[in-house]
């Protein structure tokens, strides 16, 4: 059975032998988009795929966030803003809700879209916010509250692991609701 569903195989196949024919050498991934897509498939596809065909793996995800008392369920959560005032100014308001520990602004994204009927392309800037799972929904009436888009992006990500102090100053630097 195959790692990845067919859309994603071609991502991580060989090139073929029609294009290995060419003088110029296959095109690269910059490094970023590969690390991006790479947390996107670990983070959404690849925990769903890798714990179904292999039962083992989720037992030992779900063993590193709950196996202590000292942290509790945490999410990352993307949210574009459309320039760097409006990240700070939201950014300012979750920390002061106690909505996040942390929200990290990632300048020079662009975005591409379908909006009102055509393909839409933007600049924009990441929010990348680590939270508690408990918090997502009071979060994400705070985002839509406070943004400038008519639909911001509000999109969570389990986080499975990592540095247990973190995890722990995340739940101590939040509220509970």
């Amino acid at each position: 059975m195959p790692l990845f569903p067919a859309p994603l195989r071609a991502l991580f196949s060989p090139t073929t032998a029609a294009s290995s024919t060419s003088a110029l050498p296959p095109p690269r991934r910059p490094p970023l988009a590969g690390a991006l897509l790479f947390l996107s498939l670990g983070a959404v596809a690849g925990c769903a795929l890798s714990t179904r065909r292999v039962p083992f793996l989720r037992a030992i995800s779900s063993a590193r966030m709950e196996s202590t008392s000292t942290t509790v369920p945490s999410i990352v959560v993307y949210v574009t803003v459309p320039n760097r005032e409006a990240g700070k100014k939201l950014s300012a308001s979750i920390i002061s809700e106690k909505l996040a520990a942390c929200v990290n602004i990632v300048p020079g994204i662009e975005s591409v879209y379908w909006w009102e009927g055509k393909v839409q392309t933007d600049a924009e800037e990441l929010l990348i916010i680590k939270t508690r799972e408990s918090l997502l929904n009071a979060l994400t009436e705070h985002v839509k509250a406070n943004h400038e888009y008519d639909v911001p992006e509000v999109i969570a990500l389990p986080i499975s692991g990592g540095n247990l102090k973190y995890l722990e100053w995340l739940k101590d630097s939040t509220r509970e609701k």
